[in-house]
């Protein structure tokens, strides 16, 4: 038995990865399952097809951890370089496996197909290695223990495991063929939780936090502590908790609620929600749960963002609870049909708090909806002013019982940052309008004037 698996490199092969035509899920797959199994990945890397830097990347990958997680370069191609790779790595040779043969023999002939010496490729393995049995796809993956430089590391060996690249290949075979053979230390556990926050700025949020996101704290070898990062996303901050160390779960879980508790009595309503979606989602969702309790409905009415709000509304199960729908007024023309008066685009421009204001009350009015948001700006990359440049949004707010609100906005980033950017800040004065703060409504990112 081979040192325990703490940690693990997570190393993606393949041109298509590093050119960023293709986009990486496997990793993040990877990552979540060994993370979700108390193993702390140290590294993600992408290599193109090159024997070279294959070979480079899987040295450095077991001189890292004691678990290397390979996906890609498995298939019948000249660029499928996998194979080899380890060869080079072990000082071994391909040997062509018995039991792989017959399996892809099977599988072809059920398809009603002859085994090439092409596809044969797919069968050899280095003559230390095993293969791994491929349900799903013609490729087997391959398990092979490398021996580790004293020199680079104190451990003797680490387990590569090498997956092919298609998704629904790989994860099945991840699940059968890799999580059994874990091997963690007696009550090592890594337990994470995600906090979600908005309307403070990423340097104030660690500001307020103080200690609680330091990393340089010096603590026992093997003893529970509990760490928290911070990353940033279309207005939405998450907080990442995470607890590793020798404990058990309950242990770590409560070394989580209080983390999860300091942070609360420090952002208040800031944080808005706890769970592992994507910010806006959670948001989004966050909102919807208030209305339901509340027996509130929202309506929107979108120039610049053609939808995206209603959109990201939309994708929470149950919003048809709360949301009654949305105008998209892209064109003037559209928004003197919802009621905005045609003197005031005259006057000021579709671009406008005056503008931005009518469209909100006007939805409000058509849908008898509780409240209504509404959305008209310059998501670029064209159409902005000195006066008005790109990134210029305005957001308005209208809610029965109360006045409008409309505030000026400048959004920076591409033409699909601003529009995102402004529907994630239209939820986050709703919200705070909901839920506001002891000190009164914040001051939003990106708000001007």
């Amino acid at each position: 038995m081979g040192s325990f698996h703490e940690r693990a490199f997570i190393l993606s092969t393949g041109d298509e990865i590093v050119t960023g035509q293709l986009q990486d899920t496997n990793a993040k797959y990877f990552a979540e399952r060994l993370m979700d199994a108390g193993v702390l990945p140290v590294e993600h890397a992408a290599v193109q097809d090159s024997l070279a830097d294959l070979v480079a990347a899987l040295r450095r990958g077991i001189a890292a951890a004691p678990l290397v997680i390979m996906s890609g370069g498995l298939g019948p191609t000249d660029g499928d370089l996998t194979r080899q790779a380890l060869c080079e790595l072990l000082g071994d040779t391909l040997v062509l496996d018995e039991g792989a043969r017959t399996a892809l023999t099977d599988k072809l002939a059920r398809r009603g197909r002859d085994v090439t010496e092409r596809q044969l490729r797919q069968v050899f393995r280095p003559s230390r290695a095993r293969c791994l049995d491929n349900e799903f796809g013609t490729a087997p993956g391959l398990h092979v223990v490398a021996r580790v430089e004293q020199s680079q590391s104190d451990r003797g060996a680490a387990d590569i495991f090498c997956l092919p690249g298609p998704p629904g290949e790989l994860q099945p075979m991840f699940e059968r063929e890799v999580l059994p053979h874990l091997r963690l230390p007696p009550g090592h556990i890594v337990l994470t939780r995600l906090a979600h926050v908005v309307g403070i700025a990423e340097a104030d949020c660690v500001t307020k936090l103080g200690d609680l996101t330091r990393r340089d704290v010096a603590r026992l070898d093997g003893e529970p502590r509990s760490l928290v990062g911070i990353t940033a996303s279309g207005g939405i901050l998450t907080l990442r908790m995470r607890c590793e160390g020798q404990t058990g779960a309950a242990a770590a879980a409560a070394l989580l609620d209080e983390a999860e508790a300091r942070a609360r009595g420090t952002l208040g309503e800031h944080l808005f929600a706890i769970g592992t979606g994507p910010g806006a989602e959670q948001l989004a969702a966050t909102v919807i749960a208030h209305l339901k309790r509340e027996r509130q409905t929202l309506a929107t009415a979108e120039s610049c963002t053609g939808g995206m709000l209603g959109q990201i509304i939309t994708a929470i199960p149950g919003a048809s609870g709360a949301y009654v729908g949305g105008f998209i007024t892209y064109a003037n023309a559209q928004k003197v049909t919802l009621g905005v008066e045609a003197a005031a685009i005259e006057a000021h421009g579709a671009v406008a708090a005056e503008v931005a204001s009518q469209m909100a009350a006007r939805a409000l009015e058509r849908t008898g909806a509780s409240h209504a948001l509404a959305i008209t700006g310059v998501a670029g990359p064209d159409g902005g002013s000195e006066a008005k440049p790109v990134g210029t949004v305005y957001i308005a707010r209208a809610s029965k019982g109360a006045s409008v609100s409309s505030r000026r906005f400048h959004f920076t980033g591409n033409r699909d940052d601003v529009r995102r950017r402004a529907s994630v800040t239209a939820l986050a004065m709703l919200y705070f309008h909901m839920r506001p703060p002891a000190s009164g409504p914040p001051r939003l990112l990106w708000e001007v004037g």
